[in-house]
């Protein structure tokens, strides 16, 4: 069985300066380029956010409303699984905490995330009992030793249709430096598989197809 936390331990024992995650938004001219320690240094700090506010960890579900085929996505993802919790993506009412970009769905309190690379804070108004993540994660610890194991049977990965188990949500690793287009459960679950197999995940969003294609040759991805 390999498991998410295992999939971080063996990129940063791998290489861990080597690019992991890299991501282009090609409506704001973004683009970002996370090594193995930098996206653990991400996902260390949401998690400690998770388990500061939210006592997260085996049991704990946490709704996720981020775009498909986005870095912030993943990252949360990442660290939800950390915790030992289940990353929903349903809008389950059993879910302890939402992390979504849109107030709105924070009336009870949650994670409010700013898209753009070197957002500092949200640039509108932040619900009352809401985190501002881009003004308030700096502060949180960027190192996370997990307080406990998860099991096989726990919950990974809530849909509208089904729930996957930590034993099954990471697929058959994929190897090389790949293109990552699909959206939803599937977004996450084939990043998962690349990142298993030691390679690199490329995230082109907005892009029309001479673009894309560019992007391709210059990132020299093998695979999509």
């Amino acid at each position: 069985m390999t498991t998410p936390v295992m999939i971080m331990k063996a990129l940063l024992r791998s290489d861990g300066a080597r690019p992991r995650v890299t991501y282009y938004d090609e409506t704001l001219g973004e683009r970002i380029e996370l090594s193995a320690i930098a996206l653990d240094n991400w996902v260390s700090k949401a998690a400690n956010l998770l388990i500061e506010e939210y006592d997260a960890g085996p049991g704990t579900v946490i709704t996720l409303r981020l775009p498909d085929r986005h870095w912030r996505t993943l990252y949360w993802a990442l660290a939800i699984w950390s915790v030992g919790a289940a990353v929903d993506l349903t809008g389950s009412a059993d879910a302890e905490a939402v992390i979504s970009t849109d107030a709105a769905d924070l009336a009870d309190g949650g994670v409010l995330v700013s898209l753009p690379v070197l957002a500092r804070r949200h640039p509108g108004p932040v619900p009352g009992g809401a985190l501002d993540e881009a003004a308030e994660i700096a502060g949180y610890p960027d190192v996370f030793v997990a307080p406990t194991t998860t099991a096989p049977d726990d919950p990974a990965l809530i849909t509208d249709a089904e729930t996957i188990p930590v034993a099954a949500v990471v697929t058959a690793a994929e190897p090389g430096r790949i293109l990552v287009s699909e959206s939803g459960a599937a977004f996450l679950r084939r990043s998962l598989a690349v990142l298993a197999a030691d390679g690199s995940v490329v995230l082109v969003n907005g892009a029309d197809p001479d673009t894309l294609a560019r992007r391709l040759a210059e990132e020299r991805v093998d695979g999509t």
